[in-house]
């Protein structure tokens, strides 16, 4: 659902923006509420799951989260559907915190822990594009409103399973100290941040708006790094920004999102601007990636790992998804059929997808201690949105820049985008290189040091 609700919105924007009146400006705000909330408030959750118990955290989350989608679905304002979506975004970053620590405590076993990472990674990775199908259906078929009533039963019904099922881990205990100062800090900054990123697509990056509120958050960085190296229990401890691997880890995967997120966002705009698709067509454009990402995702990859190792399935991985987002940057065009070329490029992309992600997380949890399950979690999720939010303002502001100047010089307007979104997609194969060349410099050793322990207990 977490992942779902950050793509599903989107193909339901045009129908929320007549029924609720929304501005062309004031629309970009029903996804980015979600994004700023959901991003700002990842380590914040997961230190405290680390201090009372990441199960605690994780229902506290699902609850607070489907009471969002009821709001959001009951919305009859835009204000209220945006403040609605930003409660949404801070129950799936509190729930979100404590998964990946769950599944390191519940699964000790390499090779169980593998297989559930592989759930994991299929459903954190197919979410996106199942979101764009599944919104295309609901508004064509109901109404925008039960994009967010769907989440209801399958939040009552996680609740349930997850109060029956989970253990009740203790945590540290609030007496190893919660860093109020720090967690207002880091959460705020967060906000500031991402905020910038996201005003930048609207407003300019050199505008002063997102200038002065960049500037902000750079402050209270500088601010939360030294508070942090004098505290005895500080929400982020330096030792955790002292493991190269999770911490290069999570650039690569930024440096993946980028990738990921100009495939998904840009490319559903693309179905429906240039080549008319409607709702549901352009999520079934996104199903063969879905479908690959599931079949290797639920035991392919794991195997892979096994025969070949952890860093050649990475490198691998990653280096399908960059041919693969570089053919649809030079072969999309206003008239280009979608078999073969860009069958074949989603199925490429969903190799890459099924295979990269799923030996990341091994990696960048490979030496985190128990205790620090929580945070690492925390950092792994909030490597996600921050690469989302950079790769959905750049590579946005970009593609419209291209699309603006063609559209001055006479190209058709049809035209014009697809030759904005073709730059976007070549931005985005350049952003999955430089993760690939961070991966191949930094992340070798670890790699084979984590197949290596899968090979010993196998």
């Amino acid at each position: 659902m977490m992942v779902l609700d950050a793509t599903i919105v989107n193909v339901a924007l045009p129908a929320i923006q007549s029924d609720l009146r929304f501005s062309n400006s004031s629309l970009t705000w029903i996804p980015n509420a979600y994004l700023i909330a959901y991003g700002s408030f990842l380590l914040l959750g997961g230190r405290v799951g680390d201090l009372i118990g990441r199960t605690k955290m994780f229902l506290a989350g699902l609850v607070v989260f489907t009471l969002g989608s009821v709001a959001c679905g009951l919305a009859g304002s835009a204000a209220v559907l945006i403040v609605a979506r930003f409660g949404q975004g801070v129950g799936s970053a509190i729930a979100a915190s404590a998964i990946l620590a769950l599944i390191v405590i519940e699964f000790p076993d390499p090779r169980e822990r593998a297989r559930a990472m592989g759930v994991y990674t299929f459903v954190s990775v197919a979410g996106g594009s199942t979101g764009l199908l599944l919104g295309g259906l609901l508004t064509q078929s109901f109404s925008w409103h039960w994009i967010f009533f769907i989440n209801v039963p399958i939040g009552i019904a996680g609740l349930i399973l997850g109060w029956r099922v989970l253990e009740r881990d203790r945590g540290l205990g609030m007496g190893e100290g919660v860093d109020v100062l720090g967690s207002v800090l880091i959460t705020v900054a967060s906000m500031s941040g991402i905020f910038a990123i996201v005003n930048s697509e609207a407003h300019g990056a050199g505008s002063p708006g997102t200038l002065a509120t960049a500037g902000v958050a750079l402050v209270l960085l500088v601010a939360f790094s030294r508070l942090e190296s004098r505290l005895d229990n500080p929400i982020l401890p330096p030792r955790i920004m002292r493991q190269r691997t999770l911490v290069v880890s999570c650039l690569v995967r930024s440096m993946l999102v980028v990738g990921m997120y100009s495939s998904f966002f840009l490319g559903s705009l693309y179905f429906e601007r240039v080549r008319g698709y409607g709702p549901v067509a352009t999520g079934a454009a996104f199903l063969p990636q879905t479908l690959v990402v599931a079949a290797l995702s639920l035991g392919l990859t794991n195997r892979l790992v096994r025969r070949i190792g952890v860093l050649p399935v990475l490198v691998g991985g990653m280096a399908t998804l960059t041919v693969s987002l570089a053919v649809l940057g030079l072969t999309t065009g206003a008239q280009t059929p979608y078999a073969p070329a860009m069958l074949l490029a989603y199925m490429a992309l969903g190799v890459g997808a099924g295979t990269s992600f799923l030996t990341l997380i091994t990696v960048a949890l490979a030496d985190v201690a128990p205790e620090d399950a929580g945070i690492a979690s925390g950092m792994v999720n909030v490597s996600v949105q921050i690469g989302g939010a950079i790769g959905l303002a750049l590579l946005g502001t970009i593609a419209a820049a291209r699309t603006k100047a063609l559209s001055h010089h006479g190209v058709a307007e049809h035209i014009a985008l697809a030759h904005g979104y073709r730059l976007a997609f070549l931005l985005g194969a350049g952003a999955v290189a430089i993760g690939l060349g961070l991966a191949l410099r930094f992340l070798w050793s670890p790699a084979r040091r984590a197949a290596a322990a899968a090979a010993a207990t196998a």
